[in-house]
């Protein structure tokens, strides 16, 4: 697309937002061809940019556009999935709740009816909601962890999961058929309430949300003891329902970080509101250490993704990453809840640590992968809807979300905070934390180590070096590591595995994808795929050793020497 034309577009536009007209004024010639380049597009989690003017921008144009898609994609589905509607919520980001509205009165235009909740959500009950309304599509609007200057606009099926592939193509085709953004029809919203076109949210689906939380208990014995806890919703939308869910649950020693208790937009009192950030815990440990408390929980803003803090040696509190904390909930899961004539399944992706898949074996189950992105965990838990002899136990990936529970079809934070809770009462009987049973579950299968390195590369130049970078370790067909030998290199485009030592090639029976995987013969990994909602490359690794320091040496040797290779394509 022609920058410049788009932007003299928005210029002469004399109906114009007048925020975002004295927006585009003050921008020069690099800020606009960054927000009118291309068209915002949808990444694993939807459509999730900055806000301001522009194509490529969040504002309340681009939102009408991707809400006019939808409800052309509804009207093609047929009448019934007209009359099911459309469930909204937001978080409390800029502009959420506007935003929310305006997907209402877009969608009244059509005659689909929206539920939409007075206040914010999180986004685990947005897909409760779908689910429980019926309804044939559910929006989310949220950034989920990203900076302050970001917002989103997330789309579920009517299984309350975020859309996969093909419908999600389907739905981007109606979008791109929108051509101008400023021809998009609207409601006012007392037409769309006078019309019976727009229906306010208020207890009904938290208190019908509560009610199967409280089913997710495995051991109510575990609540007699007595346990402190330490949430901050990081300035979110969690902070109802945990504490709700908490105190049906038993926990009766519950404190919140208060500075970070409100909701705000600017998230004033965290650097960033993203749980997988030691930064995030910060007055959460203060806090801990003050009271003594056995465990610290942090959800981000829409609070689908939880970071934990336990005792280290009954001392220091340590956070568990996002691959620990749900090979934590896996094992309690399987020891403790009784799954009798059926095989467990447990749904992980290509980025999460082996040792949910080895814990999984030894109890008897099966364990699968999937692509980055909760939506392909979904589907797969539909796929075990009509399967008698499976039952899914549990899905999570080590980006800190996880589901215990297929009430919800997305990643659950608020379901985790209750487990975990109860996870540590039963190890506090026992004099253990959360961290005594990680050394037994490293004891007993290995000392499997992760971690993420993230390269930030900005606007079309990063959109470039992010490209660059992909192809060069794609075709590094003799990537040397020190100590290690390559086993094979699996190619998420071509969908093909190539075994290095004996040239073979098998076929990847998993959607196409940007990704790249290169595997050692010692059962270490490395991983490559550009993130679908920020702009960044991750780089992961995964290391498996008999002891601690071993894990930790072949950690450093695998990312010093991948990470090497980047002076050669000019990325940092």
């Amino acid at each position: 697309m022609d920058w410049k034309i788009a932007s003299q577009k928005w210029l002469t536009y004399e109906n114009l937002d007048p925020n975002l007209k004295q927006q585009l004024n003050q921008m020069d010639s690099t800020e606009l061809e960054e927000a009118f380049h291309e068209h915002i597009t949808f990444g694993t989690g939807g459509m999730r940019g900055k806000l301001g003017p522009g194509i490529n921008r969040m504002n309340i144009y681009t939102v009408r556009r991707a809400a006019k898609g939808l409800a052309l994609h509804i009207e093609q589905q047929g009448t019934d999935a007209k009359q099911q509607g459309v469930v909204v919520a937001h978080d409390p980001r800029h502009q959420s709740s506007t935003f929310a509205l305006e997907v209402a009165k877009v969608l009244g235009v059509h005659g689909i009816k929206t539920y939409l909740f007075k206040d914010i959500r999180p986004t685990p009950l947005l897909s409760f909601a779908v689910r429980y309304l019926s309804t044939a599509a559910g929006v989310m609007i949220t950034a989920s962890h990203n900076p302050p200057e970001y917002n989103g606009f997330k789309v579920y099926n009517e299984e309350g999961a975020q859309l996969s592939l093909e419908p999600s193509k389907q739905l981007l085709e109606k979008v791109n058929s929108i051509e101008n953004e400023f021809a998009v029809d609207v409601l006012e919203q007392s037409d769309l309430e006078q019309q019976n076109l727009l229906v306010w949210l208020e207890d009904e689906v938290d208190n019908a949300y509560l009610n199967e939380l409280n089913k997710i208990t495995i051991n109510k014995n575990a609540m007699e003891e007595d346990i402190s806890v330490v949430f901050t919703p990081l300035h979110g939308t969690a902070s109802q329902l945990v504490e709700k869910g908490l105190t049906q649950l038993g926990v009766q020693h519950l404190s919140f970080v208060e500075e970070q208790r409100p909701p705000d937009p600017d998230f004033t009192h965290v650097e960033l509101p993203n749980p997988e950030e030691a930064q995030a815990f910060e007055k959460a440990i203060k806090l801990g250490e003050d009271i003594n408390a056995d465990v610290l929980m942090a959800t981000d803003p829409d609070a689908d993704r939880i970071g934990v803090a336990t005792r280290h040696n009954q001392e220091q509190f340590s956070i568990l990453t996002g691959n620990q904390l749900g090979a934590l909930i896996l094992d309690y899961i399987l020891t403790h809840r009784t799954i009798r004539d059926v095989t467990p399944v447990m749904f992980k992706t290509i980025v999460t640590s082996e040792l949910g898949a080895d814990i999984t074996k030894h109890h008897g189950g099966i364990a699968q992968d999937v692509l980055t992105g909760f939506k392909f965990i979904a589907e797969k838990i539909k796929n075990l809807e009509k399967d008698s002899k499976h039952q899914f136990v549990f899905g999570y990936e080590e980006s800190y979300g996880c589901l215990v529970e297929d009430f919800v079809r997305d990643k659950d934070a608020i379901q985790a905070a209750i487990i975990v809770a109860e996870m540590v009462a039963y190890y506090k009987a026992k004099n253990m934390t959360l961290y005594d049973r990680l050394e037994e579950l490293y004891e007993q299968y290995g000392y499997y180590l992760e971690d993420l390195h993230s390269l930030k590369l900005e606007g079309l130049e990063g959109m470039k070096q992010i490209d660059d970078t992909m192809t060069y370790f794609r075709n590094q067909n003799a990537l040397q590591v020190d100590g290690l030998s390559l086993h094979s290199i699996e190619d998420y485009v071509s969908r093909k595995k190539h075994i290095i030592q004996s040239n073979d090639t098998e076929s990847i029976h998993l959607p196409k994808a940007n990704v790249v995987k290169f595997k050692f013969t010692d059962g270490s990994w490395c991983c490559l795929r550009p993130s679908g909602t920020e702009p960044k490359l991750k780089f992961y690794f995964g290391v498996k050793g008999k002891t601690a320091e071993d894990s930790q040496r072949k950690l450093s040797i695998l990312k010093e020497s991948i990470l090497s290779q980047l002076n050669k394509v000019g990325a940092k």
